[in-house]
């Protein structure tokens, strides 16, 4: 049975939730993509000079990987909410906008600063293994960034039930 069309419940609402899934997924990749792709170009600058440092410097593209679970976990909730027989409000779909677009843009963000910091980081790491402790530090940080909009999006999402 098709879902009914109210004004509380327009037709466009559910463009809104697959908007938010959309922001989620988009945003957090790119910036997954942006922080490895730019510190993976300085671990293979250090792989030059010295491969030992390699698998030390390979912290950043980790955390930079797991900016998009972040993204993927809110997707797949907001996508569980989504269904064309279920009425679906427009409070709903801009609650789920606005859950994508925080996990998102704070992922863009996160992902921006794993890779200006593993960038630099790799690069100082081969002039000197005392700073390793010092960049760990700050992309912790840097992936802090992504961890708030991915606590926000969960706490939006439970907003739309009940």
């Amino acid at each position: 049975m098709p879902r009914d069309v109210t004004e509380l419940a327009p037709i466009y609402a559910p463009f809104l939730g697959m908007a938010g899934i959309g922001a989620a997924m988009i945003f957090s990749s790119l910036g997954a993509a942006y922080g490895t792709a730019k510190a993976g170009i300085a671990i293979a600058g250090v792989g030059q000079f010295n491969s030992s440092l390699i698998m030390k410097s390979l912290i950043s593209v980790i955390m930079s990987g797991i900016i998009a679970v972040y993204g993927l976990v809110v997707a797949v909730l907001i996508a569980g909410d989504l269904s064309p027989t279920k009425n679906y409000t427009a409070y709903a779909g801009f609650v789920h906008l606005a859950a994508g677009l925080s996990v998102g843009l704070a992922g863009l963000s996160a992902g921006y600063a794993i890779g200006m910091v593993g960038n630099a980081g790799a690069r100082a790491f081969l002039q000197q293994q005392k700073v390793f402790v010092g960049k760990v530090l700050i992309l912790i940080f840097s992936e802090v960034l992504g961890l708030y909009g991915l606590i926000v999006g969960l706490i939006l999402n439970t907003k739309t039930s009940g």
